[in-house]
């Protein structure tokens, strides 16, 4: 007697699946930790006065480097969005970070010739994003539905954890050798967590046999019609104003803690406190995500946020300035949270990357040009403050936009 058999494509074990997962959440985490975000963002206030000293360059002039990598950045995120949706992370994920590592180490061996350090911002900016939440959101997407908020806040948190380590480690290490040897550590960490995880364990479902979670909402949207639509018009708005705001604010807190008399190690240990309060909040928005309506979750965070913008311009010791960076980083963490976990509750995955990518692109055009007006406003009046109240009303500015998001579960 012959007894028939099926041959059938065995399928991932569930204990599988969720190692599987689980590795490819570790990954994520480990790479935005050294990403652009935390490693650069978060440490370029503590090299703007060490190299303004060295070599004789006005904060304007430093700062402008911050506005060449951000429009580098804001240029090139689509692209690389673009990308991200063709083919799969890891082989996009893994160049980005080895040219971006080489490119801090770089860094080290800067000339008094400000176009040299014009030019190498300007190559970390073009793979900048690569090595951000740009390029990990949607394959974690793509591994998690119900729990996707929570999914995405953990590896925000990479970002977060970063944003506390690196300010210090980098004022530490500035203190004791010189701001030559920060750059040559921060770009050797880069490469030693950046690359290792992501060769090894970074997979799309499909690579291991495994039904994606539900990639798209029930209507499917073409590209052009996701980019003109009300709730991308409002999010895009609301993160131009948002990030001109407090990227121009947090790339001068060390600058400016330091004018009114905090050493500078205070001061690095303000942006710490800021991140400290980017990674609660990342955690705790996460979790309000799959729970509330995202946008009234990010509506409160910010008017907190706005009020610590108030706080930091006005502060005269540590007290109101620890206070204020509390207050800034719990807004910060929520729109890096609230920004992909929208894109894909009302557009799916299908064009995730790159819508994501466009919302990068706003949110670093900002972004680059809030540190430059506030150093040209400091170098003309001496004094932060005024454009500093402006930078909060653009805060309260955006939570209004948050506020008008129509809700995707209708």
């Amino acid at each position: 007697m012959v007894i028939p058999t099926v041959l059938s494509r065995r399928t991932p074990s569930t204990d599988a699946i969720s190692r599987q997962r689980a590795l490819v959440l570790l990954t994520a985490c480990c790479g935005v930790f050294v990403g652009f975000g935390s490693s650069f963002v978060f440490t370029f206030g503590v090299f703007l006065k060490p190299l303004s000293q060295s070599f004789g360059w006005s904060r304007q002039q430093v700062s402008l480097g911050f506005t060449v990598a951000a429009l580098t950045v804001a240029v090139c995120s689509p692209i690389l969005g673009r990308l991200f949706d063709r083919y799969p992370a890891r082989r996009v994920i893994l160049p980005c970070v080895a040219i971006y590592a080489i490119g801090v180490i770089s860094l080290s061996l800067l000339t008094p010739h400000l176009t040299h350090f014009l030019v190498v911002l300007f190559l970390l900016g073009i793979v900048g994003n690569g090595t951000t939440q740009l390029g990990y959101a949607r394959i974690v997407s793509s591994w998690f539905d119900h729990s996707r908020g929570r999914a995405l806040a953990a590896v925000m948190a990479g970002s977060g954890t970063g944003s506390i380590i690196f300010p210090p480690l980098t004022q530490a290490l500035i203190s004791a050798y010189s701001w030559r040897c920060a750059y040559a550590v921060l770009g050797g960490i880069i490469l030693l967590l950046g690359i290792p995880l992501a060769a090894a364990f970074l997979r799309e479902p499909r690579d291991v046999g495994t039904p994606a979670s539900q990639p798209q909402p029930a209507h499917k949207l073409g590209l052009r019609h996701c980019v003109i639509s009300a709730p991308f018009l409002l999010l895009i708005s609301a993160l131009l104003l948002f990030s001109f705001a407090t990227n121009g604010l947090n790339a001068h807190i060390p600058a400016l803690l330091t004018d009114r008399g905090l050493s500078a190690e205070s001061a690095a240990s303000v942006l710490s406190v800021v991140g400290l309060a980017v990674l609660v909040s990342k955690l705790a928005t996460g979790y309000f995500l799959d729970r509330l309506f995202a946008a009234r979750v990010v509506t409160f965070l910010f008017l907190l946020c706005g009020i610590g913008i108030l706080l930091i311009s006005y502060s005269q010791g540590p007290v109101m300035a620890y206070t204020g960076s509390v207050l800034l980083g719990l807004g910060m963490g929520a729109e890096s949270d609230a920004t992909p976990y929208l894109l894909s509750r009302y557009f799916g995955l299908e064009h995730f990357s790159e819508l994501y990518g466009y919302t990068w692109m706003s949110y670093a055009c900002a972004g680059a040009l809030g540190p430059l007006a506030l150093g040209v406003f400091f170098d003309h009046m001496g004094s932060y403050t005024i454009l500093l109240l402006i930078y909060a009303a653009l805060v309260f500015g955006a939570a209004v936009f948050f506020v008008l998001l129509p809700n995707y579960r209708k």
